[in-house]
Protein backbone atom coordinates (compact mmCIF):
# COMPACT_ATOMS: atom_id res chain seq x y z
CA UNK A 1 0.00 0.00 0.00
CA UNK A 2 1.43 3.37 -1.04
CA UNK A 3 0.80 6.30 1.28
CA UNK A 4 -0.33 9.51 -0.38
CA UNK A 5 -0.22 13.06 0.89
CA UNK A 6 -3.81 12.79 2.17
CA UNK A 7 -2.91 9.65 4.14
CA UNK A 8 0.09 11.36 5.74
CA UNK A 9 -2.05 14.39 6.69
CA UNK A 10 -4.69 12.02 8.08
CA UNK A 11 -2.11 10.21 10.24
CA UNK A 12 -0.65 13.48 11.49
CA UNK A 13 -4.08 14.84 12.46
CA UNK A 14 -4.98 11.64 14.34
CA UNK A 15 -1.60 11.71 16.08
CA UNK A 16 -2.16 15.32 17.11
CA UNK A 17 -5.64 14.49 18.41
CA UNK A 18 -4.28 11.59 20.45
CA UNK A 19 -1.47 13.74 21.84
CA UNK A 20 -3.89 16.48 22.92
CA UNK A 21 -6.20 13.88 24.47
CA UNK A 22 -3.27 12.39 26.37
CA UNK A 23 -2.26 15.81 27.77
CA UNK A 24 -5.82 16.60 28.87
CA UNK A 25 -6.24 13.23 30.62
CA UNK A 26 -2.78 13.41 32.17
CA UNK A 27 -3.64 16.78 33.78
CA UNK A 28 -6.73 15.22 35.30
CA UNK A 29 -4.73 12.26 36.64
CA UNK A 30 -6.41 9.79 34.29
CA UNK A 31 -3.54 8.99 31.96
CA UNK A 32 -4.13 5.24 32.44
CA UNK A 33 -7.55 5.79 30.95
CA UNK A 34 -5.87 7.19 27.85
CA UNK A 35 -3.87 4.02 27.32
CA UNK A 36 -7.03 1.97 27.81
CA UNK A 37 -8.86 4.06 25.19
CA UNK A 38 -5.91 3.83 22.80
CA UNK A 39 -5.81 0.02 23.18
CA UNK A 40 -9.53 -0.17 22.50
CA UNK A 41 -9.24 2.02 19.40
CA UNK A 42 -6.35 -0.07 18.02
CA UNK A 43 -8.37 -3.26 18.53
CA UNK A 44 -11.34 -1.61 16.80
CA UNK A 45 -9.20 -0.65 13.81
CA UNK A 46 -7.75 -4.15 13.55
CA UNK A 47 -11.14 -5.83 13.72
CA UNK A 48 -12.83 -3.37 11.32
CA UNK A 49 -10.19 -2.71 8.69
CA UNK A 50 -7.61 -5.50 8.92
CA UNK A 51 -9.83 -8.58 9.40
CA UNK A 52 -13.03 -7.00 8.06
CA UNK A 53 -15.24 -8.62 10.74
CA UNK A 54 -18.53 -6.83 10.16
CA UNK A 55 -20.49 -8.03 13.22
CA UNK A 56 -17.65 -7.49 15.67
CA UNK A 57 -16.83 -4.20 13.98
CA UNK A 58 -20.44 -3.02 14.32
CA UNK A 59 -20.32 -3.92 18.02
CA UNK A 60 -17.13 -1.95 18.45
CA UNK A 61 -18.72 0.97 16.58
CA UNK A 62 -21.54 1.03 19.13
CA UNK A 63 -19.07 1.03 22.00
CA UNK A 64 -17.12 3.83 20.37
CA UNK A 65 -20.16 6.08 19.87
CA UNK A 66 -21.59 5.45 23.35
CA UNK A 67 -18.15 5.58 24.98
CA UNK A 68 -17.37 8.96 23.43
CA UNK A 69 -20.53 10.44 24.91
CA UNK A 70 -19.77 8.83 28.29
CA UNK A 71 -16.24 10.27 28.30
CA UNK A 72 -17.55 13.75 27.51
CA UNK A 73 -19.99 13.49 30.43
CA UNK A 74 -17.37 12.12 32.83
CA UNK A 75 -14.65 14.59 31.84
CA UNK A 76 -16.82 17.58 31.04
CA UNK A 77 -14.64 19.96 33.09
CA UNK A 78 -11.48 18.83 31.27
CA UNK A 79 -13.22 19.04 27.89
CA UNK A 80 -14.51 22.52 28.73
CA UNK A 81 -11.02 23.60 29.80
CA UNK A 82 -9.56 22.18 26.58
CA UNK A 83 -11.92 24.09 24.31
CA UNK A 84 -11.51 27.23 26.43
CA UNK A 85 -7.74 27.11 25.82
CA UNK A 86 -8.30 26.69 22.09
CA UNK A 87 -10.70 29.63 22.08
CA UNK A 88 -8.25 31.79 24.03
CA UNK A 89 -5.59 31.18 21.39
CA UNK A 90 -7.92 32.35 18.61
CA UNK A 91 -9.75 35.08 20.46
CA UNK A 92 -11.16 37.64 18.02
CA UNK A 93 -10.85 40.44 20.57
CA UNK A 94 -7.12 39.80 20.88
CA UNK A 95 -6.66 40.03 17.12
CA UNK A 96 -8.85 43.14 17.13
CA UNK A 97 -6.72 44.75 19.86
CA UNK A 98 -3.52 43.91 18.00
CA UNK A 99 -4.89 45.38 14.79
CA UNK A 100 -6.00 48.48 16.69
CA UNK A 101 -2.47 48.91 18.08
CA UNK A 102 -1.00 48.51 14.61
CA UNK A 103 -3.38 51.16 13.26
CA UNK A 104 -2.48 53.52 16.12
CA UNK A 105 1.23 53.11 15.38
CA UNK A 106 0.61 53.73 11.69
CA UNK A 107 -1.39 56.88 12.48
CA UNK A 108 1.30 58.08 14.88
CA UNK A 109 3.93 57.59 12.18
CA UNK A 110 1.86 59.57 9.67
CA UNK A 111 1.29 62.38 12.18
CA UNK A 112 4.98 62.59 13.07
CA UNK A 113 5.97 62.55 9.40
CA UNK A 114 3.46 65.32 8.65
CA UNK A 115 5.01 67.66 11.20
CA UNK A 116 8.60 66.85 10.22
CA UNK A 117 7.98 67.20 6.48
CA UNK A 118 6.13 70.48 6.94
CA UNK A 119 8.93 71.90 9.10
CA UNK A 120 11.56 70.73 6.65
CA UNK A 121 9.84 72.45 3.72
CA UNK A 122 9.05 75.64 5.66
CA UNK A 123 12.65 75.87 6.88
CA UNK A 124 13.89 75.51 3.30
CA UNK A 125 11.54 78.26 2.08
CA UNK A 126 12.05 80.46 5.18
CA UNK A 127 8.38 80.38 6.06
CA UNK A 128 7.87 81.58 9.62
CA UNK A 129 5.94 79.16 11.84
CA UNK A 130 5.00 78.61 15.46
CA UNK A 131 3.69 75.11 16.23
CA UNK A 132 2.57 73.98 19.68
CA UNK A 133 2.18 70.25 20.38
CA UNK A 134 0.16 69.40 23.47
CA UNK A 135 1.55 66.72 25.78
CA UNK A 136 -0.09 66.41 29.22
CA UNK A 137 -1.28 69.86 30.31
CA UNK A 138 -4.43 71.30 28.74
CA UNK A 139 -4.00 74.27 26.38
CA UNK A 140 -7.67 75.18 26.03
CA UNK A 141 -7.11 78.71 27.32
CA UNK A 142 -4.70 79.34 24.42
CA UNK A 143 -6.79 77.47 21.84
CA UNK A 144 -9.71 79.78 22.63
CA UNK A 145 -7.66 82.81 21.59
CA UNK A 146 -7.42 81.60 17.99
CA UNK A 147 -9.56 80.07 15.25
CA UNK A 148 -10.90 76.56 15.78
CA UNK A 149 -9.68 74.21 13.04
CA UNK A 150 -10.26 70.64 14.31
CA UNK A 151 -8.66 69.12 11.20
CA UNK A 152 -6.71 65.96 10.48
CA UNK A 153 -2.99 66.60 10.70
CA UNK A 154 -1.21 66.88 7.33
CA UNK A 155 1.95 68.54 6.06
CA UNK A 156 0.12 70.46 3.33
CA UNK A 157 -2.40 71.92 5.75
CA UNK A 158 0.34 73.03 8.14
CA UNK A 159 2.22 74.71 5.31
CA UNK A 160 -0.94 76.32 3.96
CA UNK A 161 -1.83 77.83 7.33
CA UNK A 162 1.63 79.39 7.71
CA UNK A 163 1.90 80.53 4.10
CA UNK A 164 2.69 84.24 4.14
CA UNK A 165 -0.27 86.65 3.90
CA UNK A 166 -2.88 83.95 4.65
CA UNK A 167 -5.35 85.02 7.37
CA UNK A 168 -4.10 82.47 9.94
CA UNK A 169 -0.33 82.65 9.43
CA UNK A 170 0.23 84.96 12.40
CA UNK A 171 0.09 83.40 15.84
CA UNK A 172 0.51 79.79 16.91
CA UNK A 173 -0.94 76.52 15.64
CA UNK A 174 -1.91 74.07 18.40
CA UNK A 175 -1.84 70.32 17.74
CA UNK A 176 -3.90 68.22 20.13
CA UNK A 177 -4.33 64.40 19.93
CA UNK A 178 -2.99 64.20 16.41
CA UNK A 179 -5.29 66.95 15.06
CA UNK A 180 -4.83 70.63 14.33
CA UNK A 181 -7.18 72.00 16.96
CA UNK A 182 -6.64 75.74 16.44
CA UNK A 183 -4.55 78.32 14.57
CA UNK A 184 -3.68 82.02 14.96
CA UNK A 185 -3.53 81.51 18.72
CA UNK A 186 -2.00 84.07 21.05
CA UNK A 187 0.71 82.83 23.42
CA UNK A 188 2.23 84.54 26.46
CA UNK A 189 5.53 86.31 25.70
CA UNK A 190 8.60 85.56 27.79
CA UNK A 191 10.09 88.49 29.67
CA UNK A 192 13.59 87.05 29.76
CA UNK A 193 16.30 89.56 28.84
CA UNK A 194 19.13 87.11 28.13
CA UNK A 195 17.81 85.91 24.75
CA UNK A 196 19.87 86.42 21.58
CA UNK A 197 19.00 89.39 19.40
CA UNK A 198 18.16 87.01 16.55
CA UNK A 199 15.17 85.69 18.48
CA UNK A 200 12.02 87.48 17.44
CA UNK A 201 8.45 87.57 18.73
CA UNK A 202 7.74 83.96 17.72
CA UNK A 203 10.70 82.73 19.78
CA UNK A 204 9.68 84.79 22.79
CA UNK A 205 6.11 83.52 22.53
CA UNK A 206 7.36 79.92 22.27
CA UNK A 207 9.54 80.36 25.35
CA UNK A 208 6.70 82.10 27.17
CA UNK A 209 4.46 79.04 26.74
CA UNK A 210 7.33 76.68 27.61
CA UNK A 211 7.63 78.56 30.92
CA UNK A 212 3.95 77.96 31.68
CA UNK A 213 3.27 74.46 30.30
CA UNK A 214 4.85 71.13 29.34
CA UNK A 215 4.04 71.57 25.63
CA UNK A 216 6.60 71.10 22.89
CA UNK A 217 6.87 74.24 20.77
CA UNK A 218 8.54 74.43 17.35
CA UNK A 219 9.65 77.75 15.90
CA UNK A 220 10.82 78.35 12.34
CA UNK A 221 12.56 81.65 11.73
CA UNK A 222 11.27 83.74 8.84
CA UNK A 223 14.65 85.46 8.51
CA UNK A 224 17.05 82.50 8.68
CA UNK A 225 14.87 79.42 8.22
CA UNK A 226 16.43 77.89 11.36
CA UNK A 227 14.33 75.54 13.51
CA UNK A 228 14.17 76.05 17.26
CA UNK A 229 12.62 73.96 20.03
CA UNK A 230 11.13 75.45 23.20
CA UNK A 231 10.62 72.96 26.02
CA UNK A 232 10.85 73.12 29.81
CA UNK A 233 11.71 76.83 29.97
CA UNK A 234 14.51 76.43 27.41
CA UNK A 235 14.82 77.29 23.72
CA UNK A 236 17.58 76.27 21.33
CA UNK A 237 18.26 75.57 17.65
CA UNK A 238 17.96 72.02 16.27
CA UNK A 239 18.54 70.38 12.91
CA UNK A 240 15.65 68.72 11.08
CA UNK A 241 17.16 65.32 11.98
CA UNK A 242 17.31 66.23 15.68
CA UNK A 243 13.75 67.54 15.53
CA UNK A 244 12.57 64.22 14.11
CA UNK A 245 14.56 61.69 16.17
CA UNK A 246 14.92 63.48 19.52
CA UNK A 247 11.56 65.25 19.80
CA UNK A 248 8.79 64.34 17.35
CA UNK A 249 9.21 60.58 17.11
CA UNK A 250 9.52 60.00 20.90
CA UNK A 251 6.55 62.30 21.52
CA UNK A 252 4.33 60.32 19.12
CA UNK A 253 5.65 56.95 20.29
CA UNK A 254 7.30 56.21 16.96
CA UNK A 255 10.38 54.00 16.90
CA UNK A 256 13.45 55.90 15.76
CA UNK A 257 14.92 54.57 12.54
CA UNK A 258 18.51 54.96 11.51
CA UNK A 259 18.62 56.93 8.27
Amino acid sequence: MILGIKDIIDILLVSLLLFVMYRVLRRSGANNLFWGILTFVIMWLIVTYLFDLELTGALFDRFISVGAIALIVIFQEEVRSFFYRIGSQFNFERFKDRWSRVRQLQNAQLQADSIVNACKHMAATKTGALIVIKTQQELKVYEDTGETIDAVLSARLIENIFFKNTPLHDGAMIINNGKISAAACILPVSKRTDLPQSYGLRHRAALGLAEKSDALIIVISEETGKISIAKEEDIHHVTIEELETQYIQPLFGVKTENK
